[in-house]
């Protein structure tokens, strides 16, 4: 479609995706906020255990801590402002914030899906080459991995936030764009702007699209290998710890890929904007949530380190 001459390219967005929820804005409040806390508290409480005790001072464990780091900035990138919105009658957010909350989320959000695939290729080598496993699986390479995952992410970043920049959107009569969701996502902001956004669009199958493309292969074919070698095993015994080193990865994997595929990578017409934007507080709120409980619950080294710090802080008082 055309732009009014009333288009702008830095319009005030209004963010009306859950004005029309049938839940009250309170009891969304206190929900989003219950979440919001949840989410730190227990990222914060994974890094602490990872950081103090020393016998999570392995590879997978040094990837994990990076992972909750990247979860907690994911979340506050989007829940803080919707939680200020959710008690406000005049949801707006001015085009430079927007642009600013749109680098981050995807900043962080991409960096999770990356680190989520090196940390498929550490399951790998600890199960496929065990007695190589920490020679291979340093710090030296994790923290090279980890800063390479930061680097694609944030040119992968910038290339969409420069297709964005010239992009206009027309307001009402005070320049005020409505924008059914409740953050600057790339989809609600493609499908608002009266500009041609086909090369945002080809960008986002083909450049978006490779960089997915790259992560799941890795995972794939990491766990094929992960199968091939755990079948292999003589006892039955040792195929159930293989397969429990790698039970909470593949939840997180399901998880963050399905939702991910969801929003971004079917056609428009093919889910409508309810279900766009579920699934998107499944990816921003849910999954960053869930990443400490998973790996939690269903880890007997970070489930004891938790009784070893929670006994020690008995002891001081």
């Amino acid at each position: 479609m055309g732009c009014t001459p009333n288009a702008s390219h830095s319009p005030v967005f209004l963010l009306l995706g859950l004005s029309r929820a049938r839940i009250s804005p309170s009891l969304l409040f206190l929900l989003f906020l219950a979440i919001y806390l949840a989410t730190i508290m227990g990222n914060v409480t994974l890094v602490l255990l990872i950081s103090r005790d020393s016998r999570l001072h392995s590879p997978m464990y040094y990837l994990l801590r990076g992972l909750s780091v990247i979860d907690m900035g994911l979340s506050t990138v989007t829940l803080p402002q919707l939680l200020a919105h959710l008690v406000s009658n005049y949801p707006a957010i001015p085009a430079a914030r927007c642009l600013a909350q749109f680098f981050f989320f995807y900043a962080f959000g991409v960096t999770d899906t990356l680190v989520i695939s090196v940390m498929a290729l550490d399951r790998y080598v600890a199960i496929c080459d065990p007695l190589h496993y920490h020679s291979v699986m340093n710090r030296r390479l994790c923290a090279r991995l980890l800063a390479l995952s930061w680097i694609v992410s944030i040119a992968h970043t910038m290339l969409h936030v420069g297709l964005l920049l010239p992009l206009s959107w027309a307001g009402d009569a005070r320049g005020n764009v409505n924008l059914p969701h409740f953050f600057c996502d790339h989809r609600p902001l493609l499908r608002a702007s009266c500009s041609d956004t086909h090369s945002n669009e080809l960008a986002i199958f083909l450049e978006g699209g490779f960089l997915m493309l790259g992560p799941c292969a890795l995972i794939v074919l990491s766990y094929v290998r992960i199968g091939a070698t755990i079948l292999r095993l003589p006892s039955a015994a040792g195929r159930h710890r293989a397969v429990s080193t790698c039970g909470s990865h593949l939840t997180m994997v399901g998880f963050l890929y399905g939702t991910i595929i969801w929003v971004y990578f079917q056609p428009p017409s093919q889910n409508s904007r309810e279900q766009d934007m579920v699934a998107s507080v499944m990816y921003t709120a849910i999954t960053p949530l869930a990443n400490p409980f998973v790996y939690s619950l269903r880890n007997k080294d970070v489930k004891s380190a938790l009784h070893r710090l929670l006994g020690w802080r008995k002891v001081d008082s």
